[in-house]
């Protein structure tokens, strides 16, 4: 059994991005530039949103929060995103979810310019994704692809199980692992079986945030098990939503919550503007 260090493999990918964003100022006199839209006072957001400046910064990155009252309206949220559209120093723009219950996000992530939208949850980049065009793809599944080269797991050939079918993370990640032409399974909360589905696989991969969901006898011997789920534990611990003591032994490859797949999600984030920033007209 072989951890996956996210850590370390994070680290060095925005170490290669800082170079790429020092060549960027030198060439064509361009400083990436990320705008973050953060609503309300959730402690979860603005911890993220507080990581992903702090790697911005340490990057070369330019970035901006655009801090709202969890009371603000849908039009002033939709201005912000106009006047973001219309910046020419703003390469990306990323809304921090969850919204309060009032804004219709759909509306506000469509209302980004699809050049713009470094998250990839516009519907114009979900749609080149599906179909195999270049453009931004999430962050969280884009790292988990980054994960599996750089241990040298091609998904070819494999048969790979997605639990969880969100938009951000699992129907994306669903439609990578298709694209490196594994053969795959999405279960969801109205799966009959869902152990039926994640025994076949061998490349297994969780994001439903459900502390434990996956227990040993539910994974197949030498399977590779990404956990991208993240659970606050009563004792303050975190964990993700694979029982990772029992499953690890049955795994040829596995990532640790936390120190797998998180740091790896700012990391695609950095990629994500570097890219914008280079197709700049």
């Amino acid at each position: 059994m072989q951890i996956i260090d996210g850590k370390s493999l994070a680290k060095k990918i925005r170490e290669e991005i800082a170079l790429e964003v020092e060549l960027l100022k030198k060439d064509r006199d361009i400083t990436p530039g990320l705008a973050v839209v953060l609503v309300g006072d959730d402690p979860a957001s603005h911890a993220y949103v507080k990581m992903k400046a702090k790697a911005c910064k340490e990057a070369g990155i330019y970035s901006i929060t655009h801090e709202m009252p969890a009371n603000i309206s849908q039009s002033e949220i939709e201005e912000t995103i106009v006047m973001m559209n219309k910046n020419p120093n703003i390469d990306g723009i990323l809304v921090q979810l969850p919204l309060p219950s009032h804004i219709d996000t759909t509306k506000i992530l469509e209302l980004i310019d699809p050049k713009k939208d470094v998250d990839g949850f516009h519907a114009y980049n979900f749609g080149r994704l599906m179909t195999g065009l270049d453009g931004f793809v999430p962050c969280t599944p884009l790292g988990v692809m980054k994960m599996l080269q750089a241990y040298d797991i091609d998904p070819k050939g494999k048969d790979a199980c997605v639990v969880g079918a969100s938009n951000i993370v699992g129907k994306p990640m669903a439609a990578l692992l298709l694209n490196a032409f594994a053969t795959v399974d999405i279960c969801h909360i109205y799966t009959k079986d869902l152990a039926a589905h994640t025994r076949r696989a061998d490349i297994l991969v969780v994001g439903v945030g459900k502390a434990g969901l996956i227990t040993e006898d539910m994974v197949k011997e030498g399977a590779v098990v990404i956990d991208i789920g993240i659970n606050r534990l009563e004792d303050g611990s975190l964990v993700g939503d694979v029982d990772y003591e029992n499953v690890a032994p049955k795994c040829s490859y596995i990532t640790p919550v936390p120190g797998g797949v998180g740091p790896m999600t700012i990391a695609m984030l950095l990629k994500n503007t570097l890219k914008a920033a280079k197709e700049r007209k």
